[in-house]
């Protein structure tokens, strides 16, 4: 199995060394070229507007949205907004996939950065230790998205929808590689 990790900006290093942790072949992935060959694609945390800037300047937004429509891809934080339909009146290059509608800088400030233990369907009964920095929120799902974890209040914070999977959150902060696990197993049933 080999999944890359969009490294135009933001944490990808992290990701790929949870990967190789879990003993998966992990790339950085730039250019469309170094999409060829992959299983699945993780688009890390970040700042949304420069991933999108970058994606579209290297030639990347079209090949990005093609590997997506066809394999796994998970986006975390930044990811979740650059895969969304619908992130309201902002605009900025997005791949507008997943059928959700997305709020930016939800909770405001890096200041009002926080963690906290979430429940999160598919990953057994412990809570996964959850690190939002400047993260976004989902407002919305439409079309039979998955809503796989929401905060006490209520706002949705990590969903699914078929081979797509977006956290609002950095689980690539964390020791826990739950998620990723997650992902490796969605890459598996599709690959069969």
């Amino acid at each position: 199995m080999k999944i890359g990790v969009l490294a135009l900006q933001g944490a990808f290093i992290e990701h790929i060394k949870t990967l190789q942790h879990l003993g998966v072949e992990a790339v950085e992935v730039r250019l469309p070229e170094e999409l060829d060959g992959l299983d699945g694609l993780i688009i890390p945390g970040g700042e949304s507007t420069t991933i999108g800037k970058l994606a579209v300047e290297y030639g990347l937004l079209e090949p990005l949205r093609r590997f997506a429509s066809a394999k796994p891809t998970w986006g975390t934080c930044a990811g979740m907004i650059f895969l969304a339909k619908d992130i309201g009146h902002d605009r900025q290059p997005l791949l507008g996939l997943m059928d959700v509608t997305v709020n930016r800088n939800a909770f405001g400030r890096q200041l009002d950065s926080f963690e906290v233990d979430l429940p999160i369907k598919g990953l057994g009964d412990e809570p996964f230790h959850a690190v939002f920095i400047r993260a976004p929120i989902v407002t919305e799902t439409r079309n039979g998205v998955d809503i796989l974890a929401r905060l006490e209040d209520g706002r949705i914070v990590a969903v699914q929808e078929n081979n797509w999977l977006a956290t609002a959150f950095h689980p690539e902060l964390t020791a826990d590689a739950r998620l990723h696990q997650y992902f490796i197993e969605l890459i598996q049933r599709q690959t069969g």
